[in-house]
């Protein structure tokens, strides 16, 4: 597996594993962002995103996920070793580019790895 890559193996997809991360994982926020993270024994980091529409239309809501998932591919190494992360965007998030994303998440992950 390439350490830039986003494999289908590295991605949050039924519907009880968003569950088990938001009822048994750790509960995080930011200005716009609810992050749920929950260890597992698979021992690889797992992502899932979470987007409603009252974040905004279909391009707005792509765009956004789109620059979390390269966020994610660009940046595994600073997420938590075998995890689940699930990230719910609150709504009104005002994206204006990757940048945004990088910023809210690198300061969030800094912060938590600090306090373990």
């Amino acid at each position: 597996m390439k350490p830039c890559s986003f494999t289908k193996k590295e991605r949050l997809l039924k519907k009880q594993d968003f569950i088990d991360a938001a009822k048994k994982g750790k509960r995080f926020s930011t200005k716009n962002l609810t992050i749920f993270i929950k260890s597992n024994d698979i021992g690889i980091k797992r992502f899932g995103l979470s987007v409603s529409r009252k974040v905004g239309s279909a391009v707005k809501r792509n765009r956004i996920k789109r620059c979390l998932r390269e966020f994610f591919r660009l940046n595994k190494e600073i997420f938590p070793a075998s995890s689940d992360i699930s990230i719910s965007v609150k709504q009104g998030y005002s994206l204006s580019g990757y940048n945004d994303v990088k910023k809210e998440l690198t300061d969030f992950l800094t912060k938590i790895k600090k306090n373990d």
